[in-house]
């Protein structure tokens, strides 16, 4: 019952981090480690989570993979680089609602 607790305890602290800057996953992960050490249920769940994990980080490593992302953050950055040359030019640094125009 003990192990359940604090088990909880960790699932539901890792839960109210999740919205907040911070290991909120890391935390719900070590949760389920704690109840890994007791119930199988949580075992199957943390060996599915840990498969997952490995592959996701296998797909991201990949040089094509890494590449496009590349490309895509480029092309991005040049998007937003473009608006905000335009919101200068039209506005100019201040607020738009400052009533100085």
């Amino acid at each position: 019952m003990g192990v359940f607790i604090v088990g909880l305890a960790v699932v539901v602290g890792g839960v109210l981090l999740l919205p907040l800057p911070g290991p909120g996953w890391l935390v719900i992960f070590a949760g389920v480690g704690v109840w890994a050490t007791e119930f199988v249920w949580a075992q199957l769940v943390l060996r599915w989570t840990k498969r997952k994990v490995t592959a996701a980080t296998r797909r991201a490593l990949d040089p094509a993979v890494r590449r496009r992302n590349i490309m895509v953050t480029g092309a991005l950055v040049i998007v937003v680089a473009a608006l905000v040359a335009v919101y200068l030019w039209q506005f100019g640094w201040g607020p738009p609602w400052s009533g100085d125009r």
